[in-house]
């Protein structure tokens, strides 16, 4: 039970907090000039992200079949692999109000981490449409995690690839008193 004098802190709002998750989540992919040319968006829906590939000519490397792009799948898979570890190693500071809004931009970001190795299994041509990808963090400790990723298109049963990365974790920010 609490104390009669104690002052309880009052719940935030549902919009402060969505605005703070969506501004971090926005600063994160907007930090990397390449998701940006990718065209690659992050839906949110509380701590779950799903990768968006919207289509574009631009990503066609066959354009017999037309196929999407080896690279350009590759790319989309390790970009979600990134932007869910992020987010996931990130989600308590976010949460806590402990990242600086104000701060964020590309110049203030907090670090990213740095693939080891990526291996991708192309299961199926990738067709000219919109692509979606989820990545699950198998494994993640203060220097080191493994995630896996898979992406779909118009069936999430029907993967076209899928994925597996290791990744060297950033160090833990220095807490504002240390």
């Amino acid at each position: 039970m609490s104390h009669p004098n104690e002052k309880r802190h009052r719940p935030e709002s549902v919009q402060v907090v969505k605005t703070r998750r969506d501004a971090a989540l926005k600063a994160l992919v907007t930090g990397v000039p390449y998701i940006q040319f990718l065209g690659i968006e992050f839906d949110r829906r509380g701590d779950e992200l799903t990768a968006v590939l919207p289509f574009d000519e631009k990503l066609i490397g066959n354009p017999l079949i037309p196929a999407l792009h080896g690279g350009v799948t590759a790319a989309f898979l390790e970009v979600t692999a990134i932007i869910e570890l992020s987010w996931s190693y990130l989600w308590e500071d976010i949460e806590a109000g402990r990242i600086d809004l104000a701060r964020l931009d590309p110049l203030h970001l907090p670090r990213l981490p740095k693939t080891i190795d990526f291996t991708v299994d192309y299961l199926r041509s990738g067709l000219p449409r919109d692509a979606y990808a989820r990545a699950r963090v198998n494994r993640s400790g203060r220097r080191y995690a493994s995630v896996h990723v898979e992406a779909w298109q118009d069936n999430r049963s029907k993967l076209f690839a899928q994925g597996t990365g290791h990744f060297v974790m950033p160090p833990a920010p220095l807490a504002p008193d240390e």
